[in-house]
């Protein structure tokens, strides 16, 4: 049986909409899902639980996602196995497609949707962004940044053995190599971008902070076992895309002062090791 865990804090307004998409057009005996709220000051166990015996809700003290998904290891009852973020929308027919790619290669570990960023109501430096970074080569055969990742029973105990860290879905792509992983163009996943300039330049402050923590447990790792891959974002890249089209000149301009404002506000936060805030973007959940 595939097993969906989706760790939720405070996603009252979300949760609903992503539920209704995994309930339709799904036959009764699945899939198995399982929704940890994590430290919820809201409704969101309410408003999950209004969606019948098919969605079993856990509801735990802790607001942390590392330990939501532990939790719902526990409780899920097969695989593959889903994690799904719980501000993002993904139906049901993608969540076939996922396990059908996984059960039809034995090489494959881990597969995620493709991506699908709706623009609508967000400012145009937001959009501007958007228009570069799904372009970048790291972003398009990552698994990170889709907030639904699926992995086989072996995968599992990949990524299971991977330490808490801020940039999970970041470190769980990097933990399998090309062979292992792909994204499954044919399952599709709507990620909500934020719509504001500061709500961007928040989200991305926090990837700046969660990819310095990601990258200090890289260097220990390459210490012991030799070269880690990277998912970084370098000049190089940026001039491949501006051969390829030139008019995404002003696009990338925009990109490069979020970067740079991003990596400003998160100094502090590395200096400090503060690898535990985080800074959520609400404008997305609207």
């Amino acid at each position: 049986m595939t097993s969906i865990v989706i760790p939720a804090h405070n996603e009252g307004r979300v949760i609903g909409r992503l539920l209704d998409a995994l309930l339709a057009d799904s036959p009764s005996s699945g899939p198995d899902i399982v929704v940890v709220c994590n430290g919820c000051t809201d409704d969101t166990a309410r408003v999950a639980g209004a969606h019948g015996d098919r969605v079993r809700v856990v509801e735990i003290p802790t607001p942390s996602k590392h330990t939501a998904l532990r939790v719902g290891d526990q409780h899920a009852r097969g695989f593959p196995r889903l994690y799904v973020d719980a501000d993002v929308v993904v139906g049901a027919a993608d969540v076939r497609a996922l396990a059908g790619a996984l059960a039809a290669d034995p090489d494959l570990l881990a597969a995620a949707p493709g991506r699908d960023i709706p623009p609508t109501g967000c400012a145009w430096p937001v959009r501007a962004y958007y228009r570069v970074w799904q372009r970048l080569p790291a972003v398009r055969e990552g698994l990170f940044g889709r907030g639904v990742i699926a992995v086989t029973e072996e995968g599992h105990k990949r990524i299971a053995a991977l330490p808490p860290l801020m940039a999970d879905d970041l470190a769980a792509s990097l933990a399998f190599g090309p062979v292992e992983r792909r994204v499954v163009e044919a399952a599709r996943v709507v990620v909500r971008p934020p719509r504001t300039w500061s709500d961007l330049i928040r989200r991305k402050v926090r990837a700046a902070t969660s990819s310095a923590e990601f990258e200090r447990f890289q260097a220990a790792r390459e210490a012991c076992a030799g070269a880690a891959p990277s998912a970084r974002t370098g000049a190089s890249d940026l001039r491949a895309l501006l051969r390829a089209d030139p008019e995404l000149l002003p696009a990338v301009v925009v990109f490069a002062a979020a970067a740079l404002a991003a990596r400003r506000g998160a100094r502090k936060a590395i200096r400090d090791q503060d690898f535990s805030t985080w800074l959520r973007d609400e404008s997305s959940r609207q």
